[in-house]
């Protein structure tokens, strides 16, 4: 597993586009990955053949275990295995492995560029934090005598002479069940644990516990599910369903613990008549200046946010702890929450201060589209300066956001919803909506928080504003 940088030390192995015995040449992607950032897709720098995968896919691998090897020696493939839950150790003339490098037969070490699984550069501190590891390039070979014990929490995945033998999915199984399979008594052909097991050692009436076997026997090999283990585990009685928190959704959680018991919000709320924004929305579609563009309410409320910080620009900062230090941003990169199968993911648009309408149009939708495919890398979530969330997609009025980590002020805008309105002296039936600014009272105080938002209220009542503010 590659060093994808952003100081991630793991990685879960979405999907495999490759089986042993496949051919394989240089640059071509291998297989899908979801780090706390994003999905990646990880791409071979071998020419050669598929000797082995190493783990299947759902399986979550730290950065620097061996994942796949390559045959590139020119000479007789080895019998292919199957993906297996993890390194299964030889105890008779084992193979040899490379760690993050390709499987040689009677082949020097390779002269050029150090070989690496993505086009990152080698993590120089992968050998000092694994010191278990040999260094890349020099050929190991997997243990013959007993098995050495490993700790638990390398995911799960001890030696394979030394863990009871049991599938993957019923690993997973007696992991969320809280089941130690050493204390399971298995039913199973060959001693194999089956799901009944599981379930049976997860009953009130405790299971007699058995001795591991004396001889280590070699798990059979078990062939990789055609599909990320996304399927929910349901207890035992079927009364409860259990969703593992990881990848995206996990570093999201952690995020939003972490700003909303640093940064002191404050949320302000403006409800205002949005009627003439509206219409300006109609006329654009239908004209040729933007004629091939998604426009939307969205996009108008971003620029109008856009100009918002120009006449406000203290609200676009960010507080340095270290150095307790506000460090103003003389730049604005607009983050737009997007809902998608992973979690939220917030992307954002660089430099958006710059951009013509037109071009913020075309950055939307390329955002917004590339969330919805699962394809946002992890440098697009990076530098985000202010956010805005739009829940009104939903039919909800507004809400109280919780702040980005490292932003001043998010931006919540609720539905657009036709209400009587005192419009002109009378009562009128007009396009109403509410806005919610949350904002960290460290950075922000009051005063700029209100004109803020009351710019932006102003900017959408009066759209010609975004002409004579600008």
């Amino acid at each position: 597993m590659p060093d994808v940088g952003e100081g991630l030390t793991e990685a879960e192995i979405l999907k495999w586009y490759v089986q042993p015995g496949d051919t394989v040449t240089d640059g071509q992607v291998v297989c899908e990955v979801e780090t706390a950032k994003a999905a990646v897709e990880l791409p071979i720098p071998f020419d050669g053949t598929v000797h082995e995968l190493r783990f299947p896919e759902g399986t979550t691998v730290d950065v620097g275990q061996v994942i796949i090897s390559v045959n590139v020696g020119g000479g007789a493939v080895p019998e292919a295995p199957a993906a297996e839950a993890a390194p299964v150790a030889q105890a008779a003339a084992p193979a040899a492995v490379a760690p993050v490098a390709p499987v040689v037969e009677e082949e020097a070490e390779p002269q050029g560029r150090t070989p690496v699984l993505v086009g990152y550069g080698v993590a120089t501190s992968s050998t000092k934090r694994r010191p278990r590891k040999a260094a890349p390039g020099t050929v190991v070979s997997a243990p013959a005598a007993a098995p050495v014990s490993v700790p638990e929490q390398l995911n799960g995945h001890a030696p394979a002479a030394a863990r009871p033998l049991a599938k993957p999915p019923v690993r997973k199984l007696a992991k969320d069940l809280g089941v130690d399979l050493a204390t399971v008594t298995p039913t199973g052909p060959d001693g194999i644990i089956t799901r009944e097991d599981v379930h049976a050692a997860a009953a009130p009436a405790p299971a007699p516990v058995v001795e591991a076997p004396a001889a280590a026997p070699v798990a059979q090999p078990v062939a990789a599910p055609a599909a990320v283990q996304a399927a929910p585990v349901v207890s035992t009685d079927s009364r409860e369903t259990r969703i593992p928190v990881k990848g995206v959704r996990k570093a999201t959680a952690a995020a939003m613990v972490g700003s909303a018991f640093t940064a002191p919000h404050v949320t302000e709320f403006v409800t205002f008549d949005i009627t003439r924004t509206m219409k300006l929305v109609d006329e654009l579609k239908s004209g040729t200046d933007m004629a091939g563009l998604r426009v939307n309410p969205l996009l108008l409320i971003a620029k109008a946010v856009l100009v918002a910080v120009r006449r406000n620009p203290e609200i676009n900062a960010a507080w340095d702890e270290a150095a307790q230090e506000i460090v103003l941003k003389h730049y604005v990169n607009l983050g737009i929450a997007a809902a998608t199968p992973r979690g939220l993911l917030v992307p954002n648009i660089k430099d958006a201060h710059a951009q013509t309408l037109p071009e913020l149009s075309a950055s939307l939708s390329e955002l917004i589209s590339t969330a919805r495919e699962g394809k946002t890398t992890p440098a697009a979530m990076q530098g985000g300066t202010f956010t805005i969330t739009n829940v009104g997609v939903f039919g909800v009025d507004t809400g109280t956001p919780i702040l980005n980590p490292g932003e001043s002020a998010i931006l919540a805008v609720g539905a657009i919803k036709l209400q009587p309105w005192v419009h002109k002296g009378k009562v009128k039936p007009r396009q109403v909506t509410t806005l919610a600014l949350s904002f960290d009272h460290r950075l922000v105080d009051g005063e700029l928080g209100s004109k803020f938002l009351a710019d932006i209220a102003a900017i959408l009542e009066q759209p010609k504003r975004l002409i004579s503010w600008a």
